[in-house]
């Protein structure tokens, strides 16, 4: 079963070092999701946000100001290299900037650059694939420093034009510069909803969309827009399929340390901290059930869904949370395979005991915050009627 691999007697002041990934066995069997996902969003009258549970309906925009608690609970300070979705949740200052330096925080391209499982992967499908960048015009969507930009480029496209919001485009278009590449890459500086390009279409267009969760700082929506305003019939998205798992873990060393810790902080009861740290996933990294989204198809709203599950047990042990993660893939690329980032931890309030056989059932209902369309909101409805536990609850988290 997925355990951390992190001593549970360290003392909280080193807990950070415990931020460990998880091993790569987890309680349930590989299944997918059943295939009827229906579209949903989370603001209708069917789902409304209870606040005597969750608080006040909070947006990352928020957080600077009462990150005390995010930050006890998870023990990542303002900046630290370890939870760049978090760090950028504290640098957006206003609604108006939330697509801009709130996503582009300058202590966020280092880690994704040097991810290079993901951007070796980008760089192997391009650079493998020569022939199908020869003399074509991309369109990089979200470009940050430019790397992908550079790798078409390099790749042979006749012209690359690189959008991106923040102030990251100045340093971009050095970037280009200094790589002899003004020619064919044109950096510009803006929201892809606002500019205007310089041609009526483009035959490719790449971006590095994806968040955690796979929606957070959903980006999609702009690749989408993009995809529709500019790209060519038989043009390329890349990647073009994303696939998003759920499976099921025994974690009990993070959650004593990390989420029981306050129900009694030197004899002091702070469980209202307890319910914050309960609403907020982790990201982590551990190594099924499956929805996949196919990019070159899907329209905007379907982004937001509602997806049945069923995980069943290989063994009996306990489930202390629920685990999504996701890949995405270039299947119209001949030479290219699927890649994974770092996972998310949805943990449950009730520990369950599950005999080998028995099944944990569900649905889980995803849809962007009405507030903010960047940030992500996640309904977890599960059931076990098993011989030892019998549960059926309903949770809410936030994607912040």
């Amino acid at each position: 079963m997925g355990r951390r691999k992190g001593n549970n007697k360290s003392s909280s002041g080193n807990s950070s070092n415990n931020f460990n990934h998880h091993d790569t066995n987890p309680i349930v069997e590989d299944q997918d999701f059943e295939d009827t996902t229906e579209s949903s969003n989370l603001d209708n009258t069917n789902y409304e946000l209870d606040e005597s549970i969750i608080g006040s309906d909070k947006t990352s925009a928020d957080y600077y100001f009462d990150s005390y608690s995010h930050f006890g609970i998870h023990e990542f300070p303002p900046f630290s290299s370890g939870h760049s979705g978090f760090i950028a949740a504290l640098c957006r200052e206003s609604q108006n900037s939330l697509s801009f330096d709130g996503l582009r925080d300058p202590w966020v391209p280092p880690e994704m650059l040097k991810d290079t499982v993901r951007t070796k992967t980008y760089q192997n499908v391009i650079y493998q694939n020569p022939f199908l960048f020869k003399n074509k015009v991309v369109l990089d969507v979200g470009a940050g420093t430019g790397i992908l930009s550079l790798f078409c480029a390099k790749a042979g496209a006749k012209h690359v034009y690189a959008v991106e919001c923040s102030q990251m485009a100045d340093m971009a278009k050095e970037i280009v510069e200094a790589n002899g590449f003004s020619n064919v890459i044109t950096v510009m500086k803006g929201k892809v909803e606002e500019i205007v390009l310089p041609v009526a279409q483009v035959d490719i267009i790449i971006s590095e969309w994806m968040g955690y969760f796979l929606l957070f700082e959903n980006m999609l929506n702009t690749v989408l827009y993009a995809r529709d305003k500019w790209l060519i019939s038989d043009g390329i998205v890349l990647p073009d399929k994303a696939s998003l798992y759920l499976t099921a873990i025994e974690d009990a060393e993070y959650k004593e340390d990390k989420i029981e810790f306050w129900n009694n902080v030197y004899g002091f009861s702070m469980s209202c901290i307890k319910k914050q740290a309960m609403m907020e996933p982790l990201v982590d990294t551990v190594d099924q059930n499956q929805i996949t989204m196919d990019i070159s198809k899907m329209a905007p709203g379907d982004a937001s869904f509602t997806a049945p599950f069923k995980l069943v047990a290989e063994r009996s042990d306990y489930i202390h949370a629920l685990v999504a993660y996701f890949d995405v893939s270039f299947t119209k690329w001949p030479r290219s395979r699927a890649t994974h980032w770092k996972q998310t931890v949805l943990y449950l309030e009730d520990v369950l005991t599950i005999c080998e056989g028995e099944a944990v059932v569900g649905s889980m209902t995803v849809a962007p915050n009405k507030k903010n369309p960047r940030d992500v909101d996640i309904m977890l409805k599960y059931t076990l009627n098993g011989l030892r536990c019998q549960v059926s609850r309903t949770q809410h988290y936030k994607m912040r």
